[in-house]
Parts: structure tokens; C-alpha cells; sequence
């Protein structure tokens, strides 16, 4: 009896890591998710402007309206990998304890969802970075056209 509470301890030694994974990944989540949030806002801010401006460029609004788009598909894919990463991990920790109460060896079981983890990880973070990307290239896209009509404006003073 005493060997296999020493076992259950040692899981529960082995399970503290991939719990403090599971804290950074509900983190990531929780990040995504307000900016999931502040594009969802920021659609919903262009089209009343589009309402209550008669003069509002249909085409531009089209195209800003594409790039939020894009941006929330992004952004539910990074939020989606995350959860998928959470969910693998909650699986190693239980299984580590099922491994050990029912004295089987999953090992390999156990790498392998723990390797499947770590890709879902990858792939949130990956996709969340391409989503900062987006949004950085169009506010300097956005500015840059700003300041094109402004120097044309001086250059005929």
C-alpha cells in the first residue's frame, strides 16, 4: 500500500508542470479573447459610422470590414488551437494518475498527446502572431494613406 501512495505523490509531482502550462495556455486564452472582443467592437463601430455618415467610402468600409473579418477568423483559429493544447494537456495529467491506479504503462500515450499539446500550442501561438501582423500592417497602411492626402494638400501651397 505504501508503494502505491508513494506513486501517487510522484504523479503528483510530475503533474505541477503541465499545470503550470495550463495557467500560461488560460492566459493566452484569456488574451485572445479580448482581442477577439476589441475587433468584434471595432466591427460594430464602423458599420454605425457607416450609418450615420452619407458620405462614408462603401469600398473602404468593404475592405476594413474584410481585414476584421479576417482577423476574427484568426483569431478564433489561435483561440481554438489553445483550447485544443488545454484540453491535451488536462488529458496527460489524467492519464498520468489512471496509469498509475490502474498500473499500466502510458508512456508513450502520454508523450504522444503531451507532443500534441506542444503543436497546438505552436499553432495558437503561430497564428496569433500572424494576427498581430495583420493588424499592425493595416494601421500602418491606414496611416500612411492618411498622410498621403495631407502632403499633396502642401505641396499645392
Amino acid at each position: 500500500m505504501e508503494t502505491h501512495v508513494t506513486s501517487v505523490t510522484h504523479v503528483i509531482q510530475l503533474a505541477v508542470a503541465p499545470v503550470f502550462l495550463m495557467t500560461a495556455i488560460a492566459t493566452l486564452i484569456a488574451t485572445l479573447n479580448v482581442r477577439l472582443g476589441r475587433i468584434v467592437d471595432r466591427q460594430r463601430t464602423v458599420q454605425e459610422s457607416a450609418a450615420v455618415a452619407a458620405n462614408f467610402d462603401a469600398a473602404a468600409r468593404q475592405r476594413e470590414f474584410a481585414l476584421l473579418a479576417r482577423r476574427v477568423h484568426l483569431s478564433y483559429l489561435a483561440i481554438l488551437a489553445a483550447v485544443t493544447a488545454g484540453l491535451f494537456i488536462c488529458l496527460v495529467v489524467a492519464l498520468a494518475f489512471v496509469g498509475v491506479l490502474f498500473d499500466m504503462d502510458l508512456a508513450r500515450v502520454l508523450a504522444v498527446l503531451f507532443i500534441l499539446a506542444m503543436v497546438s500550442l505552436i499553432t495558437s501561438l503561430t497564428v496569433f502572431l500572424r494576427e498581430i501582423y495583420v493588424a499592425v500592417s493595416t494601421r500602418q497602411r491606414l496611416s500612411s494613406l492618411m498622410q498621403m492626402p495631407a502632403a499633396a494638400s502642401a505641396s499645392k501651397s
